[in-house]
């Protein structure tokens, strides 16, 4: 059976969770795992996405949602504003929106479109990308709990631009029971040789690490101006979770948080060398769980 045949097989026939998070994980990453007692970063995020289940984690994830849990945890300033929000694509209202902006999905990731000139902005093309990216559901695809149920909305936000080129830069921050431990930095999205991912120790460090499937940036890129700012708020806003990456933009003087990630290529990626994905595990102690 063909990898993509296998995967809506998975979606349309395995209703047990555990079931599921097994036979995509061994597809995923070719590997069986263990997630009665998991010891790799991989298997401990499938036993978070089985046992750990707070109804907050769908604020969280929510791309409206999370900004009101940001303010609550970290005051007023650090997130994007939102210009609009709608039940569908039919129900944006055109008129009220500025000359640039970006349209996204509040359910999914990816999903995101730019609009530098609202006079030549092609609509239907836009409609087909965020359509296309309504219909997918991450707890069908990969059991991440915190994305069930969510309704599926569209929001519309302000074009920033952080002088790094077209596309804002990402600081992408991986919290462990609540401390954030490492980060990367991604660069090159849209370019010819594609994104690139770069990981530093809180000390701003680069490591010997990377995700399987991309690679560092060379030269490096800088760190963020506001990296002590963004460790204490990353802090702050995992305060009662296991594991979550949190997601930041540096915009002239200004930190905003893009987005709260529970697991990060749906709990699957491998790391490289593989002693991390065993390192990065034992960073995670599912003993010490807030109920």
């Amino acid at each position: 059976m063909k990898a993509g045949r296998l995967g809506r097989w998975c979606v349309e026939n395995i209703s047990d969770d555990r079931l599921f998070v097994l036979i995509k994980g061994f597809y995923r990453t070719g590997r069986l795992l263990n997630v009665r007692q998991p010891r790799t970063f991989q298997e401990k995020l499938q036993w978070i996405k089985l046992h750990d289940r707070k109804e907050i984690y769908h604020r969280m994830v929510d791309k409206e949602e999370m900004k009101a849990y940001v303010r609550e945890r970290v005051g007023e300033g650090h997130t994007v504003p939102t210009l609009g929000c709608w039940n569908s694509f039919d129900d944006i209202d055109w008129e009220s929106l500025p000359d640039s902006f970006v349209l996204k999905n509040t359910y999914d990731s990816g999903s995101y479109i730019l609009c530098r000139d609202k006079s030549t902005f092609d609509r239907q093309e836009a409609r087909r990308k965020l359509e296309k990216g309504g219909y997918r559901d991450y707890y069908k695809e990969s059991r991440e709990w915190p994305y069930k149920g969510l309704s599926h909305r569209i929001i519309a936000e302000p074009l920033l631009n952080d002088g790094n080129g077209e596309w804002l830069t990402d600081y992408k921050f991986y919290t462990f029971n609540g401390e954030p431990r490492l980060f990367y930095i991604t660069s090159g999205r849209g370019s010819r040789e594609g994104l690139k991912e770069t990981f530093f120790d809180m000390e701003g460090n680069v490591m010997d690490l990377s995700q399987k499937g991309y690679k560092p940036a060379d030269p490096l890129p800088p760190l963020p101006r506001h990296l002590k700012e963004m460790a204490a708020m990353a802090r702050d806003l995992a305060q009662g979770t296991l594991h979550l990456r949190v997601d930041f933009y540096e915009v002239g003087d200004k930190v905003c948080c893009g987005e709260l990630t529970f697991f990060d290529g749906g709990g699957f990626a491998l790391f490289v060398p593989d002693k991390w994905n065993r390192e990065l595990g034992d960073w995670i102690d599912l003993n010490n769980i807030e109920r």
